[in-house]
């Protein structure tokens, strides 16, 4: 819950013009951006006025259509704003608004349905990690999330261990990779070979240009869910800058 719609307008416009400064390869390396549903309509008039290749999405969206359902975004609206991602099932969501695995099903679904790609955040805390040991807890969750997708439903996913977020804390390149391969290979018996080859897993815990380049080379790893230091233009366009896809 960062930065009001006139200050996502300036921040999207010094990121673009950043990114156009080292001549960043949109087909290389998809950029997407998430700001409060309140700021999304500034940011899609400004990607069509000045024709930005930036993405955009909303960080959440609701299981529903339509209803007396106070306060929830529906997909439906999300597709007319443009919004081409949805961020579903964040530690966050899940800590403070108590969003289980059947929720985040409940709204992957709803974000399929609506043509938004939902992104979908997986992880364990510190005492998960500690008593079930790595990988298990994000692997059950998206067993869990994608037990009713389309084999051909496009999507990503995002590890992000809660031990790692805001607490400068970041899991290992080795440690990273352990849990991603686990992820693919839970999409590949779930949903198959192709589903689980195209899929993107990103990592996101504590993302910073300092530590995203050792990420990066792991074969799992397909990008980053940025998050303090995606307020930051200079340090997330650095992060950018590696071949893979950052959000």
């Amino acid at each position: 819950m960062n930065l009001d719609h006139l200050q996502a307008i300036a921040f999207v416009q010094k990121l673009a013009w950043t990114l156009k400064d080292t001549n960043h390869k949109y087909d290389e390396v998809e950029v997407a951006v998430f700001p409060p549903f309140t700021d999304i309509r500034s940011v899609q008039n400004l990607v069509e006025a000045d024709k930005l290749e930036l993405k955009y999405g909303s960080q959440d969206i609701s299981a529903h259509d339509t209803g007396a359902f106070t306060g929830e975004i529906s997909g439906v609206f999300l597709k007319g704003l443009g919004a081409s991602y949805a961020i579903i099932g964040h530690s966050e969501r899940r800590q403070y608004h108590g969003e289980n695995d059947d929720v985040v099903k409940a709204k992957s679904l709803a974000a399929l349905k609506h043509g938004v790609t939902p992104l979908i955040c997986v992880g364990e805390t510190e005492s998960e990690l500690e008593q079930f040991g790595p990988s298990a807890v994000p692997v059950a969750q998206l067993r869990v999330t994608v037990s009713e997708f389309d084999k051909n439903a496009e999507f990503v996913v995002a590890y992000e261990p809660v031990w790692a977020i805001g607490t400068g804390k970041v899991a290992t390149d080795e440690q990273a990779e352990q849990v991603c391969a686990a992820l693919r290979a839970t999409l590949r018996e779930e949903l198959g070979d192709e589903a689980a080859d195209r899929t993107r897993i990103l990592y996101g815990g504590s993302v910073k240009g300092g530590n995203i380049a050792g990420l990066m080379r792991q074969p799992n790893i397909d990008g980053a869910l940025v998050g303090g230091a995606s307020l930051d233009v200079t340090e997330f366009s650095t992060i950018a800058r590696f071949k893979q896809h950052v959000i």
